[in-house]
Order: C-alpha cells, then sequence, then structure tokens
C-alpha cells in the first residue's frame, strides 16, 4: 500500500512540501449529477424559479468554491487558478455539471475541481428546493487530470 502524503511518520496530518516540485500546466475535470423531479426540471431549465436563474447562480457558485478551495479543505494548498469553468447539461432526471480547472503551478487542481462541481450542484439545490426537497446529489468524482510528476490519468467508465 502506498504511503499516505498528509500524515507524517508518526501519523499527524501535515500539508505536503510542494516546493521541490517542477511548475507545471495542470488541468483536472470533475462531475456530478443532481436527480430531481421533472417539474423541478422544468423550473430550473425554464429559469421559472423564484430565486432566479439557478443555473447562472451555480455557475458562479462553483468558480467561487474553486477558487476558494483551500480555506474549505484543511489540507490543500492555496493555488493561483488560471481558469475555472463549470457547464450544465440536462438529461430526462436531472442535471449533470461538468467542472473543468486549469492552473501552473507545483500540485494539480483536482480538489478545487471537485469542490466547483460539489458547491454548483448544492446551490442548484438550494435554488430548487422550494419544489423539490428529495433531489439528491450523487456521482461526484474525478473525471480526468493532466500535468505534474504523474502525468496523465484519466477515470473508467
Amino acid at each position: 500500500m502506498s504511503k499516505l502524503t498528509h500524515l507524517d511518520d508518526a501519523g499527524a496530518a501535515h500539508m505536503v512540501d510542494v516546493s521541490a516540485k517542477a511548475v507545471t500546466k495542470r488541468e483536472a475535470i470533475a462531475t456530478g449529477h443532481i436527480s430531481m423531479t421533472t417539474e423541478a426540471l422544468a423550473a430550473i431549465r425554464g429559469g421559472a424559479l423564484a430565486k432566479g436563474d439557478a443555473l447562472a447562480v451555480a455557475r458562479v457558485a462553483g468558480i467561487m468554491a474553486a477558487k476558494r478551495t483551500s480555506e474549505l479543505v484543511p489540507l490543500c494548498h492555496p493555488l493561483p487558478i488560471s481558469s475555472v469553468s463549470v457547464d450544465f447539461t440536462f438529461d430526462s432526471a436531472g442535471i449533470d455539471c461538468a467542472a473543468t480547472v486549469v492552473t501552473t503551478g507545483q500540485t494539480g487542481v483536482e480538489m478545487e475541481a471537485l469542490t466547483a462541481v460539489s458547491v454548483a450542484l448544492l446551490t442548484l439545490y438550494d435554488m430548487g428546493k422550494a419544489i423539490d426537497r428529495s433531489m439528491t446529489i450523487g456521482g461526484v468524482r474525478l473525471l480526468a487530470k493532466s500535468g505534474g510528476r504523474s502525468g496523465d490519468w484519466r477515470a473508467e467508465g
């Protein structure tokens, strides 16, 4: 089993020292889904929620979340984010969210992409809960990452 990088030899949590790592372009893509009733889906798609344009607000929330990940996840490094995009697609059961985050730095942006998706989906829930409190968020995962010493990686399936 590989050593957990956020634990020292005594098992105490610590922030990984990335100072010796090369500065490279790094990108990560994460995805997730929110399932909801057809009524809630139609209201979000049609921009008919009382709180306003849920997709626009969720997109901005996801971008803001990516930029503040190090404030939310204790051992994440604060990173100079070069770009964040948050996109939504509809299916018959709900909405898929994909976030792409790019930086040029010494560590990757996987956590930033995952945080962007999570907060964007939570925002959709918040904005649509008056119509459907049974919405379900799931499937949040890293889809791909590139750059850095470990190179490129893509999820299977």
